[in-house]
């Protein structure tokens, strides 16, 4: 019978069990070695809020103070000025603004550039100028071209006096007023109508020429000229004024 086997009597013994590995030491968690960043952040939030409450409830103090002492300083106030009565004061008028009347700007900076292109530096003041057959007059110290402009119809008759039918001295007084009003009123280019003398003695024109002598004589006359002849033509003189110039 061979060795190192069991007798056939005897009972049979379990074999042992092949031993197991023994498993790793589980590794300690990141959880374990570290505190959770979540705890962190909510105590940095405790205390933002905590300091973020705390400054409002100072702010409030302060306010709360300030608006105390301003109430303090109002009754103050009106216990020393005591008791006000406003003044009396009466009703006021209500004046209507008139409006300006309107001034013909653009038609005097245009009349004034016309002056100021005709004014001639070479004119010689000792020598009078010459009046001809047809009313033709220019005041020293103003250019031919005005008397030309105003042939040419360039400045607009804004008033006219008909002398016809007057005597000598009516129209002298006429001419004259016509001159002094149209002056005032900021006339500045006129037509007087003494007529061609058709109805008088010898059929002469009588006032054609005293016209033109008791022109030259005003002083707010700078020049003169027969009118055209849709203008009245030999019958007629268009005068050209100064402005702002009266002669009382």
């Amino acid at each position: 019978m061979p060795k190192n086997l069991p007798h056939p009597s005897e009972p049979k013994r379990a074999k042992p069990a092949p031993a197991q590995p023994a498993p790793p030491a589980a590794a300690p968690t990141k959880a374990a070695a570290e505190p959770a960043p979540g705890l962190a952040g909510l105590g940095a939030l405790r205390d933002s809020l905590k300091g973020a409450a705390e400054r409002r409830e100072r702010e409030r103090v302060v306010a709360q103070q300030a608006q105390r002492e301003a109430t303090a300083d109002a009754d103050l106030f009106r216990r020393e000025i005591g008791a006000v009565a406003p003044l009396t004061v009466p009703p006021r008028a209500s004046v209507p603004r008139q409006p300006p009347a309107p001034l013909p700007v653009q038609t005097q900076l245009d009349e004034e550039a016309v002056l100021q292109e005709a004014l001639s530096d070479e004119f010689d003041p000792e020598v009078l100028l010459e009046t001809d057959d047809t009313l033709y007059y220019c005041r020293p110290g103003i250019s031919q071209d005005v008397v030309r402009k105003l042939r040419r119809g360039e400045w607009i008759v804004q008033a006219q006096l008909d002398l016809h039918g007057m005597r000598r001295d009516e129209a002298r007084d006429a001419l004259a007023s016509f001159v002094r009003d149209s002056v005032k009123r900021g006339l500045r280019c006129l037509r007087v109508i003494h007529g061609k003398g058709l109805g008088s003695v010898g059929k002469e024109p009588v006032l054609k020429g005293k016209v033109r002598a008791w022109l030259v004589q005003k002083e707010e006359v700078i020049a003169f000229c027969q009118a055209r002849p849709n203008d009245g033509g030999a019958g007629a003189v268009l005068v050209l004024l100064q402005p702002g110039r009266l002669t009382v």
